[in-house]
């Protein structure tokens, strides 16, 4: 059954609730974890000319926020809870937009590159199509869009105080795809591990400009 517009709200504003409460053990216990792997996979795929204009989605406290501005990158922040959101401003000294996800209002055309870390997990599945949609036309073309999420077989719903959708590859691509973005490249994380204990799957996506988005659905031309 679809979720009713009361019940998305419900989602989004208890998930939300809980990081609130929940801000400052979440700094606590995440603001020194290794994402460098993850900061690279987006950076290193982006082939305009630095300094780069990003979109940390979901940006929580700020810390990687604050990673993208010393790199000299024009960092700009998204985060739904009002109290990260202002952790963030204050530990990374960049802008900062309150925004839930259900309910993004992004420039057009604006960004070189989306860091989604651990954020689109909590948009419900039937919400993504159109959350990603955004997130694509948000891009400039030939942008990048880094995906890190904790993975699944395609189950969802709470955990605790939280909502989550937890997609495998197959699933994820299908979705990435069908809001028109291009694969570049996935791994899981932790790197090292096997696979069994490697529960974050990261991917890494463009948005094509239009001459190739154009030839990938031109059909071949006829042979004489």
């Amino acid at each position: 059954m679809p979720l009713s517009p009361d019940e998305l709200e419900r989602i989004e504003s208890l998930t939300l609730a809980h990081y609130d409460a929940q801000a400052d053990d979440f700094w606590a216990a995440t603001r020194g974890h290794d994402v460098a792997q993850n900061i690279a996979a987006l950076l290193d795929r982006i082939e305009a000319t630095p300094p780069f204009t990003l979109l940390d989605f979901g940006c929580g406290p700020g810390r990687d926020l604050r990673t993208f501005a010393q790199l000299g990158h024009t960092a700009i922040g998204l985060e739904g809870a009002a109290h990260f959101a202002q952790m963030a401003r204050a530990f990374s000294g960049c802008e900062v937009w309150q925004q839930n996800f259900l309910s993004l209002h992004l420039p057009a055309g604006h960004f070189d590159g989306v860091f989604a870390n651990a954020s689109l997990f909590h948009v419900p599945t039937q919400e993504l199509p159109r959350v990603l949609r955004d997130l694509h036309a948000a891009l400039k073309p030939g942008g990048v869009l880094f995906s890190s999420n904790p993975r699944g077989q395609g189950e969802e719903g709470w955990r605790g105080e939280r909502y989550g959708a937890f997609h495998d590859l197959a699933g994820w691509r299908a979705l990435m795809v069908a809001a028109g973005f291009v694969e570049l490249g996935h791994y899981y994380r932790p790197a090292g591990l096997p696979f069994e204990q490697q529960p974050w799957l990261a991917s890494v996506w463009r948005n094509p400009p239009a001459e190739d988005a154009g030839a990938r659905l031109s059909p071949p031309p006829r042979r004489p």
